[in-house]
């Protein structure tokens, strides 16, 4: 009989949290393929985008300071990449009063508030218990975020429709919780297992709703057919984000040839 050795058994829930997280971060790549096709971002918001960043930024310093934390930074390095590059052609493309909001936003949270939270840490905080306050900061950040799901399930309740929540996204999401809470309790990281925990419970409930409503007509929305080439009908949802390891919910649109992915946002991570 073959034993595996608990750090053994977290690498495989780290490197299966690393595969389902990349998808998820990838995700979002035909939203971002129908804006470049229509040269506008117009009917898509840049939040969840910007919410994701900072979640995977927030982790990557975690994992920095952390001792041995190579597949966290790992995932959420290619996830600042990821969303840089969406957040750049998001702003290519978006209307100037977008493309300002954005870039206030990106200054003030991802620049800003990264810059402070570093700056804090380093005169505030003693260094033994710099890894554990960086560690609580990033797991409220997930906790707020996985909460997220609460507007669009509250959504698909009250319309009897899935159409914000897609099937495919929920399971997605759901299964990076399962992979980062098994790492995190398998290293004994409090911070990476418990905002998982959270994400499980909501992405189980999605599921169940989706299962209660997929097969139902009922819709306040309105429908794909009075959306035009350049005025699409897209919504966002921060739901939707990918979060390294903690979730992170990306965009959910309507729009035809735009549409968000099957899953991204946040949420949005990742761990």
């Amino acid at each position: 009989m073959v034993f595996i050795k608990v750090h053994q058994l977290a690498f495989l829930f780290g490197l299966l949290g690393n595969i389902v997280s990349f998808g998820v971060f990838l995700s979002p790549v035909p939203t971002f393929y129908g804006i470049y096709k229509k040269k506008t971002s117009k009917g898509f918001q840049s939040i969840p985008y910007i919410c994701a960043l900072a979640s995977a930024t927030l982790l990557l310093y975690y994992g920095i300071m952390k001792k041995h934390a190579y597949l966290i930074i790992s995932i959420n390095t290619f996830g600042c990449f990821i969303e840089i590059s969406y957040l750049f052609l998001y702003i290519i493309y978006a209307p100037r009063e977008a493309k300002i909001a954005t870039l206030k936003l990106i200054v003030i949270c991802n620049i800003g508030g990264l810059g402070l939270l570093i700056l804090l840490v380093d005169l505030l905080v003693p260094k033994p218990h710099r890894v554990s306050t960086v560690g609580w900061v990033c797991a409220a950040y997930s906790l707020a975020v996985f909460a997220s799901p609460l507007s669009v399930m509250r959504k698909v309740i009250k319309t009897k429709s899935v159409e914000y929540m897609p099937f495919l996204l929920s399971l997605s999401l759901t299964l990076n919780a399962v992979m980062w809470f098994f790492y995190g309790l398998l290293i004994k990281d409090k911070f990476i297992a418990m905002p998982n925990i959270l994400g499980f419970l909501f992405g189980i409930a999605q599921m169940i709703l989706y299962m209660m409503y997929h097969d139902s007509r009922k819709t306040d929305l309105p429908k794909l057919t009075t959306s035009t080439e350049n005025e699409p009908t897209n919504q966002t949802n921060l739901n939707q984000v990918a979060i390294v390891a903690v979730e992170l919910p990306d965009a959910k649109s309507d729009n035809v040839e735009g549409s968000a992915r099957p899953v991204k946002t946040p949420n949005s991570s990742t761990t």
